[in-house]
């Protein structure tokens, strides 16, 4: 199966790091497909690693007890509020939806997360922002 990924030298997704095998199920679904991924342990670390790579998507763990993942999400969009964020929450309640949807959140995804549905999440938002389907 071919990508369409000639448009980019690299393809990097910054992920919250987590306490379970988050980042290994991650590496499933991006290694096949040429995708590098990025953990960040907290908030300074997403904001140091975003400074110093050119970052394609978020991906943060609300629930995270190492950063606050809403604060998280604040901080990135003050200094890149154009880059594509997907938030994973263990409640999706009404009030974490309307502050998603404030903070122009691409996508929320329940926890335990469904990495069909991420994967899903990744190919729309890829094809919507960068007319890339490297997660087809």
């Amino acid at each position: 199966m071919v990508y369409e990924t000639a448009k980019f030298d690299e393809i990097n997704v910054l992920a919250s790091q987590a306490d379970w095998a988050w980042p290994m199920a991650l590496r499933d679904i991006f290694q096949p497909r040429g995708v590098n991924l990025l953990v960040a342990q907290g908030t300074n670390d997403f904001v140091q690693i975003i400074q110093q790579k050119r970052i394609h998507t978020a991906i943060v763990d609300i629930d995270s007890e190492k950063s606050s993942g809403m604060a998280t999400v604040r901080i990135i969009r003050m200094e890149y509020p154009m880059l594509p964020c997907i938030m994973l929450a263990s409640c999706t309640c009404e009030s974490i939806l309307n502050k998603a949807l404030q903070l122009d959140v691409f996508s929320v995804i329940d926890k335990p997360v469904d990495l069909n549905v991420l994967r899903e999440q990744l190919n729309r938002l890829f094809i919507k922002k960068y007319n890339c389907d490297v997660f087809k």
